[in-house]
C-alpha cells in the first residue's frame, strides 16, 4: 500500500510539473524576434481585395487582416505590423532572409511550393480559389458547360492557357484562344470587346471586373477548372511559429462557426456554453504550448473579427469585388471551410 501511495503521489507531482512546463513555454526563435522587435513583419502581394495600400498609404485587405489577427494574438494590438509589398519572385527570398516573418498570401499551395524545394511551409488554407471564366451577363451563361464557339482572352505562357485548352478539348467543343503578354492586357481586351470571355483564377477575375466601367454587366461563372488553395507561408524550422499562424487561422474559422463576432465577443465571455468558454480562454489556457496569452483567441476576434467579417469587408458583397462565399463558405453552409476546434 505504501508503495502504491508513493507512486500515486509521484505521478501527481509529475503531472503538475508537466502542466507547469507547458504553461511556461518559451518563445521560439521567430516569436522571440518578433517580441524583441516589437512588431510583426508581414509580406503581402498587391492584389485587389487581398492587399493594397489605401489613399493614406495604409495597407488594407483580406491578407492584411490575417497579419493583423496574428499581431492581435501576440501583442493584443492589431496595428503592430509592418507590411512589405513583394512581387511574386521576391516572396521566397524575403521570407528566407528574415525580412518578413510570414507571407500572408503566397501562390497556390502545391507540392513544389511546399516542403524542401523552397524551404517553406503552408500554415493552412485561408482562401480556396481556382480558374474560372468572366463573361457578359447578357449572354446568360449559367456555367462553363454552356460555353462553346467562343473567343477567350488569356495570358500567354501560363497554366491558364493550358487548362483552357484541356477544358475545351475534353468537352470536344470549339473555341478560339486570344493570347496576351499579361493578365491586365487580356482583361482590357475583354472589356473592349475583343473576346467573349476572360479566364484566370476567380479572385483575379473579380479584381478585374471591379475596375471595369460597368462591373454589373459581367459575371464570374461558378465553375472552377482547377484547385488553387492559398494561405499563409512560413520558413521551415520553427514549429511553434507554424502552429501560431495555423491556429490563428483556425480561430477565425471556428469563431464564425460559434457565431462569435467582434461585436459579440465581450458578451460571450459570460456565456455558459462550454465550447465558447474553452475557445475564449475563460476555461483552460489557450496559449499553452504557443507562448501566447491564454485568451489570445478573444484578442483576435475582438480586434479583427471572425472569418466571415474579414471576407465580407474585403471580398464580399459589401466590397468592390462583390464575391459570393461559394466554396469558401463554412462546411456546414455548403462550402469546404473547416477547422479543428480551438480547445
Amino acid at each position: 500500500m505504501a508503495r502504491h501511495a508513493f507512486l500515486v503521489v509521484l505521478a501527481t507531482l509529475l503531472a503538475v510539473a508537466g502542466q507547469g512546463a507547458v504553461a511556461q513555454t518559451e518563445p521560439g526563435p521567430t516569436l522571440a524576434q518578433v517580441l524583441k522587435r516589437g512588431y510583426l513583419s508581414c509580406g503581402v502581394t498587391d492584389a485587389p481585395g487581398f492587399a493594397q495600400p489605401d489613399g493614406t498609404g495604409n495597407w488594407r485587405g483580406f491578407d492584411v487582416d490575417f497579419c493583423r489577427a496574428v499581431a492581435a494574438a501576440i501583442f493584443d494590438d492589431p496595428d503592430k505590423v509592418r507590411y512589405l509589398g513583394l512581387g511574386v519572385r521576391e516572396r521566397g527570398q524575403a521570407l528566407q532572409s528574415g525580412w518578413v516573418d510570414l507571407i500572408a498570401g503566397a501562390g497556390p499551395w502545391t507540392q513544389s511550393r511546399d516542403g524542401a524545394q523552397q524551404h517553406v511551409l503552408f500554415a493552412g488554407v485561408s482562401f480556396f480559389d481556382g480558374q474560372s471564366f468572366l463573361v457578359r451577363r447578357q449572354r446568360s451563361f449559367a456555367s462553363a458547360q454552356d460555353l462553346s464557339g467562343l473567343s477567350v482572352c488569356v495570358q500567354q505562357g501560363t497554366s491558364y492557357e493550358l487548362e483552357l485548352a484541356d477544358f475545351f478539348r475534353m468537352r470536344k467543343t470549339p473555341y478560339e484562344s486570344k493570347l496576351f503578354p499579361s493578365f491586365e492586357e487580356a482583361a482590357r481586351a475583354y472589356e473592349g470587346g475583343q473576346c467573349d470571355a476572360l479566364t484566370a483564377d476567380a479572385a483575379m477575375l473579380h479584381g478585374a471586373r471591379a475596375k471595369f466601367q460597368s462591373p454589373a454587366e459581367h459575371d464570374i461563372l461558378p465553375d472552377l477548372l482547377t484547385k488553387a488553395p492559398h494561405g499563409p507561408v512560413v520558413r521551415q524550422g520553427d514549429d511553434q511559429w507554424l502552429m501560431i499562424l495555423r491556429w490563428a487561422l483556425f480561430a477565425l474559422i471556428d469563431a464564425e462557426e460559434l457565431d462569435l463576432s467582434g461585436a459579440k465577443v465581450d458578451a460571450a465571455l459570460k456565456a455558459e456554453a462550454p465550447r465558447i468558454r474553452h475557445f475564449l480562454g475563460v476555461e483552460g489556457d489557450r496559449g499553452a504550448g504557443l507562448a501566447l496569452a491564454g485568451d489570445w483567441p478573444y484578442r483576435v476576434i475582438k480586434h479583427v473579427g471572425n472569418y466571415a467579417e474579414i471576407f465580407e469587408r474585403n471580398l464580399g458583397q459589401g466590397s468592390p469585388l462583390g464575391m459570393d462565399r461559394r466554396v469558401n463558405a463554412l462546411w456546414s453552409k455548403g462550402g469546404v471551410l473547416y477547422a479543428p476546434p480551438v480547445r
